[in-house]
């Protein structure tokens, strides 16, 4: 998901396979629940029910669950395939014209029949109303949706654009009932219509309550008689309570890397065991090429000589994230270790002196870091207090760090203020084209300033074209290399997905992979 999507919790990484999941948390022979109500809680709020506003983790877990997309994501894969849609593909050879054909019998959770009207309407709609906190964003390439009767859906994008798959069958992708949203405007009253496995029966700040939809048809399979979600809004301290005390039955996100540690060192019989799944989320060092300081690329060099990840995992994030090497984090196809390679893993303050030389640079070079307290997540500060302290023991280095509240912050940086700062990215579907697309050219969510031709030219416009995505390797190295060696960002950390469990819980590694998607109908609950 964009940089808003960053949830302000401890970092995730959406990766491949679910990871090293045992016990409690893993469902293996009989050991299901009967279907019993879960009780999840997170510290992150759902900021929007209606899909055409929401583009953020609390909202798009919502979405996953109330409303159906043409295509999902199933459990632990990568690749988009059929749900509210019997069938989809592309038409054509220039991956321009995409068809689906719809399930027959499809209902809303209020009984209406759900057609290619709906889907057409869901899609003009988000484009037409194209909030700034929505997700239209997403589809550039969108030129009109066609309905030639109603079990056939035909959309038609102005350029190539072999992820658009994956785009729909993101909470992006959500159908509505087109008899209960405004095709002008946000729906207001709080409540949700879909066609998904669930539907919303009430919503406040302290809880979402979700029942098992009735008239879903669809592939998942629902495995308890509901979900209760609740909100713990940022207090990460009165979530871990929460799971300790059995107020719930999973801490999903919120909990801090101390947190986690402590409960991974915990002796049996504690009754919780933290789950390790993978992801996709990353974080960046920012550099404002029009910085009359970062600007400079023997400045840039000398940051990325001088950062040692491996300590900030170990003394910030408690080994709950991973050093990253390239801009596409591992475990996305694609993947290489670009700076790696550039700059290896040790510091060097030889080779960050002779960048900072070669560039005419002989003074220490003042500059300042700046953070934002929890939107990447609660040790941001302290992450970045680190790398100022990295920077100023080489002797090279001036470095403070000022943290501003978030949306001062983006405005900033919209302003171009800001010389050096950070970012963080949750993806909107686990493609090498969402962690590169969205970071350069015109207009691009990192504001800082950077354009290459040959990436928004010709590396990008052609790894879109080919639908065989193993085909882009090639391409998505070519474009990290020019990254590694241009520098308009530095790859920190790619973070592994956390949450705790209770006994008698099941089904949880399901919900911890590559497309974001937390399942709730995996999960599943001893009586």
């Amino acid at each position: 998901m964009n940089i808003r999507n960053q949830w302000p919790v401890l970092p995730i990484v959406a990766g491949l396979a679910s990871g090293l999941l045992t016990g409690c948390g893993t469902e293996t022979g009989d050991s299901a629940g009967d279907g019993s109500n879960v009780v999840v809680g997170m510290s992150d709020d759902v900021l929007a029910t209606d899909p055409a506003s929401g583009y953020d983790p609390g909202s798009w877990l919502l979405f996953n669950n109330v409303f159906q997309s043409l295509l999902s994501f199933p459990k632990g894969a990568t690749e988009p395939q059929p749900e509210a849609a019997e069938s989809c593909s592309f038409t054509d050879t220039q991956t321009t014209v995409y068809k689906c054909t719809l399930k027959d019998g499809l209902k809303f959770s209020n009984g209406d029949a759900l057609t290619s009207e709906d889907v057409k309407f869901s899609f003009d709609r988000m484009l037409k109303i194209k909030d700034p906190d929505g997700p239209a964003v997403m589809f550039p390439t969108l030129e009109k949706v066609e309905t030639p009767d109603e079990k056939t859906v035909v959309f038609r994008l102005n350029t190539a654009d072999a992820t658009f798959p994956s785009k729909i069958a993101s909470g992006a992708g959500s159908i509505v009932d087109h008899r209960e949203y405004d095709a002008d405007g946000l729906r207001k009253d709080g409540k949700a219509v879909g066609s998904g496995p669930y539907q919303l029966d009430s919503i406040d700040d302290e809880q979402a309550v979700f029942s098992v939809n009735e008239n879903y048809k669809g592939t998942a399979e629902v495995k308890n008689t509901g979900v209760t979600l609740k909100f713990f809004d940022g207090d990460q301290t009165a979530l871990k309570q929460a799971i300790q005390n059995e107020e719930v039955d999973i801490a999903y996100r919120g909990l801090t890397a101390g947190d986690i540690a402590d409960m991974e060192k915990a002796d049996d019989g504690t009754g919780v065991e933290v789950v390790e799944g993978s992801s996709a989320e990353v974080q960046h060092l920012v550099f404002n090429m029009d910085d009359p300081v970062a600007g400079k690329l023997g400045v840039r060099k000398a940051i990325a000589h001088l950062l040692d990840r491996e300590a900030l995992i170990r003394d910030v994030y408690q080994g709950t994230a991973t050093p990253l090497y390239s801009i596409i984090p591992a475990g996305i196809a694609g993947h290489n270790t670009a700076f790696f390679d550039t700059y290896g893993a040790r510091p060097s303050k030889a080779k960050a002196q002779a960048a900072l030389r070669e560039d005419g640079i002989t003074g220490k070079v003042k500059l300042t870091l700046w953070s934002t307290p929890s939107r990447y997540g609660p040790a941001t500060d302290q992450e970045l207090t680190a790398i100022a302290g990295q920077l100023n023991a080489s002797g090279l280095f001036d470095a403070d760090v000022k943290s501003v509240p978030f949306g001062q912050y983006e405005k900033d940086i919209a302003a171009g203020k800001y010389g050096v700062y950070v970012k963080g990215w949750v993806p909107d579907y686990p493609d090498a084209d969402n962690f590169t697309a969205p970071f350069f050219g015109k207009g691009n969510v990192l504001g800082n300033n950077y354009d290459n031709s040959s990436i928004t030219g010709t590396l990008i416009p052609r790894t879109a074209a080919l639908t065989n995505r193993a085909a882009t390797d090639k391409e998505f190295g070519e474009l990290q290399d020019i990254v590694a060696d241009e520098l308009p960002v530095l790859p920190v950390w790619q973070a592994k997905q956390y949450a705790v469990v209770r006994d008698g819980v099941y089904g949880l590694e399901y919900c911890l992979d590559a497309s974001t998607v937390f399942r709730f109908w995996e999960l599943s609950k001893d009586a």
